[in-house]
């Protein structure tokens, strides 16, 4: 997918916010540099935004703290700085504090905690599957289980580091690909380099979306013996 998550980053010291705008545009986000509150606002304001990251320092100056309260108050705000923040001076109802030296793993963790704030609830069991032969972006993978919102899937570690915030899921035997939204990653339990992943449908177009419901309703249930874990 073309779009990707968007991230304001409205810190102050000008190599500092260079630095985390690389680090988000090589990650799959597109990163917005707005170094004073004021042209933070005026962004959020402007178009939507994903992820607000502000400086714990002058998160509680008014326009910024009004305007984050207002615009996003559910979505958290990585707050960047030192020393935590006064309670009830952050810019959103659900802050979370990230402290210097910034570390790039610890971030792409916070900015994933961030977006999995605004996933919807599940409305419907997931169900279990026999590891389905898929790819993602085009790579090799499996489906382990899906719902009407979602899907998890193990990878193999060695065939990326690790997949963008957006990515397609396909399954060539069905003719179904999906759009799906990352929420979570973590590694596989066992001896091998496996990687799962937790994914979100996206709005798809309505074919893809009855050919998903088709594959949900076509593929059997993995035997008893199948291993659950956390999904979305």
């Amino acid at each position: 997918m073309s779009e990707r998550p968007r991230v304001i980053i409205a810190l102050s010291d000008r190599a500092e916010s260079a630095v985390l705008s690389e680090w988000l545009a090589e990650d799959g986000y597109e990163p917005v540099r707005r170094p004073t509150p004021q042209s933070a606002v005026e962004e959020m304001r402007s178009r939507p935004y994903d992820v607000l990251m502000a400086d714990a320092s002058t998160n509680g100056r008014p326009p910024l703290r009004a305007e984050g309260r207002l615009r996003r108050a559910a979505t958290p705000a990585i707050l960047v700085g030192n020393h935590a923040p006064v309670r009830g001076e952050t810019v959103t109802s659900q802050p979370m504090y990230l402290a210097r030296p910034l570390d790039r793993a610890v971030l792409n963790c916070y900015l994933t905690m961030a977006l999995l704030e605004g996933s919807p609830l599940r409305r419907s069991e997931r169900k279990v599957v026999n590891a389905l032969a898929a790819t993602v972006n085009g790579v090799p993978a499996h489906i382990l289980d899906v719902s009407i919102e979602g899907v998890r899937i193990e990878m193999a570690r060695e065939k990326r580091a690790a997949l963008p915030p957006y990515f397609i899921v396909k399954v060539p035997l069905m003719g179904v690909g999906v759009n799906v939204r990352r929420v979570w990653a973590r590694a596989a339990a066992g001896p091998g380099p496996m990687l799962l992943y937790g994914g979100s449908l996206l709005p798809n177009r309505p074919s893809a979306l009855q050919g998903w419901k088709s594959l949900i309703e076509t593929i059997p249930t993995a035997g008893p013996g199948a291993i659950r874990q956390k999904s979305v």
